[in-house]
């Protein structure tokens, strides 16, 4: 069975997430492509047929949707079925429903092109795109979209996949939920709210910590990417998504009861704590994820389209990865979070937490450079240096990167992350618009 987040490139080289987070200020080798763009209509977005290496990700085939030789579909497929299968996950596995708004809030357009340095020449939106493998692109400042392209076939109508920028929506809930109650304080420990848990190492971790990736509870991720899977990730998976043991969701994630650390002292980046918040969130709430989520956030913002959310074995949401939806309706995502969870004069996501989510205390400096230059907030990336920015990333380039200062942000879903370029592509528009 394949891990859902097996990182083995099209060209059999491992890239792991944290080889791809250190790229920040590198370079590396990228390929060219036949560019080809056509305009929906004038200011509107920009449609390609085709994209860098199309023929690797299914060109051929019209980018199949599953693989015809397996059984059971890998949570993160071969190349040739990415660009299908991540615009069409819920062809592919149980997802569900998160209703849009009765009526869609309006981007206005301003477009606009960005220039920058990249390996000692000066490149453009064209050539970034020619060179990387990206699905969708979108730029946006406060209520203007600057940029919105598409590649590989792929429209404003396709819901895209988050990987594990669901993370960060799953934890912006929690926040919600603290606000209002439902959680009395992220420093109670998970088996307060999700009584299955108790008697756990994982129960008896503060809500704050699994917010933080410190738990110290052992967890193999990165360590097991790298050797091809086959470790707790796959166990996770198989247990919990695919119900293949029946233990149930709770059980799955019990089974990992081994603490190495003290909660809140070390970073380490573990999927399963944001599958122990997701049912923190549903336990306290009483809801659905996706029935908070539309209620106090999607509907709210003026989506413009239904969104999924992939389920597990037993119905509950997979809140480490799998949300689905239109680019400009993460884009709407994103301009909430530029303003600090406030959309058109009212508070969504209280204030105080967007800045506690996205800033680190001063008793906390191991998250400081918890990834290489990144730190580490409440499931959230936080850029180095004194200006406040923060990243949603997920596997094989999806990325919300969100300026509060400008309101700038910039919106990716992608196949694959070869290149480091995108941070530099970044960098110029905070340059040149911000």
């Amino acid at each position: 069975m394949t891990s859902p987040s097996k990182s083995v490139i099209g060209d059999g080289k491992a890239l792991s997430r944290r080889s791809a987070l250190s790229g920040l200020a590198a370079t590396c080798v990228a390929a060219s492509a036949k560019w080809s763009w056509a305009a929906e209509s004038g200011d509107g977005p920009s449609f390609s047929a085709d994209g860098p290496d199309a023929e690797l990700y299914g060109a051929a085939e019209n980018y199949p949707i599953k693989d015809g030789g397996r059984i059971y579909q890998p949570g993160n497929p071969a190349p040739k079925y990415r660009v299908g299968a991540f615009s069409h996950y819920d062809e592919i596995f149980p997802t569900r429903h998160v209703d849009r708004a009765a009526t869609a809030w309006p981007f206005k357009r301003t477009p606009a092109d960005v220039s920058y340095q990249y390996k000692g020449s000066s490149a453009s939106l064209a050539e970034y795109l020619a060179r990387n493998p990206v699905t969708g692109l979108l730029i946006a400042k406060d209520d203007r979209i600057l940029v919105e392209r598409y590649q590989y076939g792929r429209t404003d109508r396709d819901r895209l996949m988050s990987q594990s920028m669901a993370k960060s929506i799953n934890g912006m809930l929690i926040g919600i939920a603290t606000a209002e109650g439902a959680i009395k304080s992220i420093d109670d420990a998970a088996e307060i709210y999700v009584p299955g848990l108790k008697g756990t190492e994982y129960g008896a971790t503060p809500i704050r910590a699994l917010l933080h990736m410190s738990s110290g509870v052992k967890f193999g991720e990165e360590n097991e990417e790298a050797r091809g899977g086959g470790g707790d990730l796959d166990r996770l998976w198989g247990d919990m998504v695919r119900g293949f043991s029946q233990k149930g969701t709770v059980a799955s994630i019990a089974q990992f009861n081994q603490r190495i650390a003290p909660p809140g002292t070390r970073f380490h980046y573990a999927s399963i704590e944001a599958d122990v918040l997701g049912l923190v969130l549903r336990y306290a709430t009483g809801q659905s994820t996706c029935g908070y989520l539309q209620e106090k956030v999607w509907q709210p913002i003026g989506t413009e389209a239904d969104a999924k959310w992939m389920i597990d074995a037993e119905g509950g949401e997979v809140a480490h990865g799998f949300f689905n939806a239109v680019l400009r309706d993460y884009a709407r995502l994103a301009r909430l979070l530029a303003h600090d969870g406030a959309w058109e004069g009212k508070q969504i996501i209280p204030a105080q937490w967007m800045i506690d989510a996205t800033t680190v205390r001063a008793s906390e400096t191991y998250l400081v450079k918890a990834e290489g230059v990144f730190g580490y907030g409440y499931q959230v990336y936080l850029f180095p240096g004194s200006r406040r920015q923060f990243a949603l990333l997920g596997y094989l380039g999806q990325r919300i990167l969100v300026d509060p200062p400008s309101k700038l942000v910039m919106v990716q879903t992608a196949v694959d992350e070869k290149s480091p370029e995108i941070w530099r592509l970044w960098s110029a528009v905070i340059a040149q618009f911000g």
